[in-house]
């Protein structure tokens, strides 16, 4: 154990996860869990990247209990910032905020802001209404982004199951600990099947494989690995030659300052394009594959997406190309069977619209702010759009690929029809 501390320099306490010595060097293998003495082994190694060292986005420090960290992802790319979260209103304003962003990481963040709830609750009268209250509040963040609600309702069900308030906080902390591992675990095994699409296409041409990603998937979404992003790590950790074109993502730029921030972390070969150059890209040819995550998913394959995913759809269907869409199981709705109709669509403030962020192009200098609109002119600013099935080629799980249909999904989950 000691050995593979070493040989991971290990930057952040990474709590709760326990160590595999079968694979100190290669994250992408995952051994079943086994017993190692008295050492129960089901939780991984982080394998994402900052400086060469590994990171999770949300970690629970064992040093410091009633503690939850985040990186800040506002701070990206000009800055690496980890961010403290000690209540339950700390925990409502990460995800509200953006400090967190993503289906996976706001579900692990909701995990754990049912953590601080717990504990904020043993200190009053009736635990069970403050833990409720909670809940709901935490629950009213983010009305897309469907692993919110999910991760929540787990804790709820962890914590009804305990007698006392100590067992209780303890339930809610192993949840927590529970999703995000979870979360990681899946994305890995989205990794290892979609690898095997963009490996077909690289035997088939016999050159390097053009992705094209639209927002935010990647690990910085997630706990680790990501969903969009994580075939295309497999892919190059495994010597498959790939290319991403990165889409800047407005209004807030997702793609620009995270995409692309975190494959240059892992030297994955990228360029960033403007939102609307996607179409062009496929038109001569140079887009292989497009891969996207999404923050709902129907069980009929209905996507809902950072807005302008729909438009990429659109494009990669007329011009042949697939369009595939990552996801974990935690991402699926299973009650809407509609989603253009039944998703609702988060509509944030126009502000994300009129005014941009960035540094000094001399590379001097804090992070500024500049108003890109003229004054008085109104903006709406619609956070997510929904990609019909019938433009959406596979499904990517981590029970593997399916057909983005009814049958497709009852295939892979089929406990969840009965």
């Amino acid at each position: 154990m000691d050995r593979l501390l070493d040989c991971l320099n290990w930057p952040v306490p990474v709590s709760g996860i326990r160590k595999n010595p079968s694979y100190p060097c290669n994250p992408w293998l995952n051994p079943e869990p086994r017993e190692a003495g008295r050492l129960r082994i089901t939780r991984y190694i982080p394998a994402m990247l900052v400086d060469g060292k590994p990171y999770r986005t949300i970690w629970l420090p064992d040093s410091d209990p009633g503690l939850v960290q985040i990186i800040d992802q506002r701070k990206l790319p000009f800055a690496f910032k980890i961010a403290d979260l000690r209540t339950t209103d700390d925990a409502a304003r990460a995800i509200v905020e953006m400090q967190v962003r993503g289906a996976g990481l706001i579900g692990a963040t909701a995990a754990a802001g049912m953590y601080l709830a717990a504990i904020e609750a043993t200190t009053e009268s009736d635990f069970e209404a403050a833990i409720q209250k909670r809940a709901e509040f935490l629950c009213e963040q983010r009305p897309t982004a469907v692993n919110l609600r999910w991760a929540v309702e787990r804790s709820i069900a962890a914590i009804s199951e305990c007698e006392s308030n100590e067992e209780k906080v303890a339930a809610a902390r192993e949840m927590a600990q529970t999703v995000a591992d979870e979360d990681a675990d899946f994305c890995r095994r989205i990794g290892q099947h979609g690898m095997e699409l963009i490996r077909e296409i690289h035997e088939k041409t016999g050159k390097p494989v053009n992705i094209l990603t639209h927002c935010n998937a990647g690990w910085l979404a997630f706990v680790d690995y990501g969903s969009a992003t994580a075939p295309i790590y497999a892919a190059h950790d495994a010597g498959i030659p790939v290319h991403v074109w990165v889409d800047e993502t407005r209004p807030r730029n997702q793609g620009a300052r995270l995409t692309a921030w975190e494959l240059g972390q892992h030297g994955v070969p990228h360029t960033v394009v403007a939102d609307n150059v996607g179409g062009h890209l496929m038109q001569h040819g140079m887009v292989d594959l497009v891969i996207t995550g999404t923050d709902r998913t129907t069980f009929t394959g209905d996507v809902a997406n950072k807005i302008g995913t729909y438009l990429k759809a659109l494009a990669a269907n007329d011009n042949g190309v697939p369009f595939c869409v990552a996801l974990p199981s935690s991402t699926f709705d299973w009650e809407i069977s509609d989603g253009v109709n039944g998703i609702p669509i988060e509509q944030r403030g126009g502000d994300e619209v009129t005014v941009m962020s960035g540094v000094p192009v001399d590379g001097g200098g804090p992070e500024q702010e500049f108003q890109i609109v003229a004054e008085g002119s109104p903006a709406a600013n619609f956070a997510f759009d929904v990609t019909p099935s019938r433009l959406v080629s596979k499904l990517i799980t981590e029970r593997g690929i399916c057909d983005a249909s009814e049958n497709g999904v009852h295939g892979l989950f089929p406990e969840k029809f009965s």
